[in-house]
């Protein structure tokens, strides 16, 4: 049996910052992986997205605002086998800068499948491992919901596997991966129809904004379907796809795409057999320091009850690291104040509490809300103008900052700064005393009225 001082079992982006951070605090860790080093979020999620989002740019800029800024084309052409080409290219490039850190650090990494069949004891390829402290780290992956054919459509993950672009395509699911793979691909010339179950996508966000993401979704030439509940996918004689809805309509298309949320990668690993704890939805349970109901096994990202985003996960990850090996207090996130972005065309980002949370808490008389609608200069220079909308949601005497929200062009880079400002208590009076950066969108943050 090999002994270690830490294993993580998973080497996504939680499991591989925890690992690390051991090593570098003396342990002698181990990461199991059993696919990919980067987990979702690089191979599948978060980079190889934002690299497709950033080829949807591009096309946008080339077709939609290029002929206002005086450039014309007639000899350009989109080939997605080149951007997928690149876009991999990149991934391998930080596959190699991962096992290029272990090497710095001295962690350890084998690729294969592990299961507890002890407390303390893994087993991955008919060998043993144990360690003191182990980490599940395993992710999520998407659900595929209970209805006849389900199983025909594509997943966010199999998305990430296309060869080549359908003419058109049917999305499914109504938060920030339906959105942001809608909006992508309609920018990338595919016919495409957006479905959701309520009203609206992305619901939990501040409704001002949503109503922004709205107007650009039918702006951009998206066949939005809202209160549209899917209870049947049918593959037809030409290779094309049905989808029946329970309202009684159908709709007909190359390719659908199921995003209708994630499940915890908590099955076939052993955690019956050592009593780890599971909530009813399979996420399991953890204390504030990220202890199991098992001694020294710990869990962090997509499968506990947090928010489910990278950044998150190695946070979680480093933080338990360093309380484990470097006697470091572990302070919990506050989940309340982790900034977020959606990159739909344009991008939203949030951090705080929405205007109805913040009057539900405080009370409607404590709460101020300073909105602002404009359109972007890169756009109101052309025939295509995109509506800027931006929110502060204030509280108390001194209007401390305890919400931001913003839909348009930048937003995304805007709001890493604007968090840390409301994570050290800013007031609207300390972003009214900031000297705006003129011009940019940024500068209505600082001199909303």
């Amino acid at each position: 049996m090999l002994k270690y001082d830490y294993i993580t079992i998973g080497g996504g982006s939680g499991g591989l910052a925890s690992a690390n951070r051991a090593a570098e605090r003396g342990a002698k860790a181990l990461i199991i992986e059993k696919d990919q080093l980067g987990g979702t979020c690089v191979n599948r999620g978060c980079v190889s997205k934002k690299i497709m989002w950033y080829g949807a740019q591009i096309a946008e800029a080339y077709r939609t605002y290029g002929p206002d800024y005086g450039f014309t084309s007639d000899n350009t052409w989109f080939q997605y086998k080149k951007l997928i080409q690149s876009r991999d290219a990149y991934i391998h490039r930080v596959h190699q800068a991962y096992r290029k850190g272990f090497e710095t650090r001295g962690t350890e990494m084998i690729t294969g499948k592990a299961r507890f069949v002890e407390p303390h004891v893994l087993e991955v390829e008919g060998k043993k491992y144990t360690a003191e402290h182990i980490t599940i780290a395993t992710g999520g992956r998407p659900e595929i919901p209970n209805f006849e054919g389900a199983g025909l459509a594509d997943t966010t993950d199999t998305f990430f596997k296309w060869k080549e672009l359908p003419k058109s395509v049917i999305v499914l699911g109504g938060g920030y991966i339906a959105v942001e793979i809608a909006m992508l691909l309609k920018a990338l010339g595919v016919e495409t129809h957006f479905c959701v179950r309520r009203h609206a996508p992305l619901r939990s966000f501040e409704p001002f904004i949503i109503e922004g993401l709205l107007h650009e979704i039918e702006k951009l030439g998206i066949h939005f379907h809202p209160h549209h509940v899917p209870d049947k996918i049918e593959k037809r004689y030409d290779g094309t796809y049905r989808v029946g809805f329970e309202n009684g309509e159908n709709l007909i298309a190359e390719k659908v795409i199921l995003a209708v949320g994630r499940k915890p990668n908590t099955e076939d690993i052993g955690l019956e057999t050592i009593g780890v704890a599971c909530d009813d939805k399979g996420y399991v349970v953890v204390d504030d320091h990220y202890r199991t109901s098992v001694s020294g096994v710990y869990a962090i990202g997509d499968i506990i009850p947090s928010v489910e985003l990278t950044p998150v996960a190695v946070a979680s990850g480093r933080r338990l690291a360093d309380y484990l090996f470097n006697d470091q207090p572990l302070t919990p996130i506050d989940q309340e104040k982790v900034a977020t972005v959606v990159f739909s065309h344009p991008p939203i980002g949030a951090v705080g509490l929405t205007s109805e949370q913040a009057i539900e808490r405080f009370g409607k008389d404590k709460v101020r809300i300073y909105r602002s609608t404009f359109g972007s200069m890169y756009t109101a220079t052309t025939q295509h103008r995109v509506e800027t909308r931006m929110l502060l949601v204030c509280v108390g005497e001194k209007e401390q900052v305890v919400g931001i929200h913003a839909i348009g062009d930048g937003v995304d880079e805007m709001m890493q700064g604007f968090s840390v400002a409301l994570n050290l208590g800013a007031t609207k009076k300390d972003l009214d005393n900031t000297i705006a950066i003129h011009p940019t969108g940024a500068e209505e943050l600082v001199t909303m009225r």
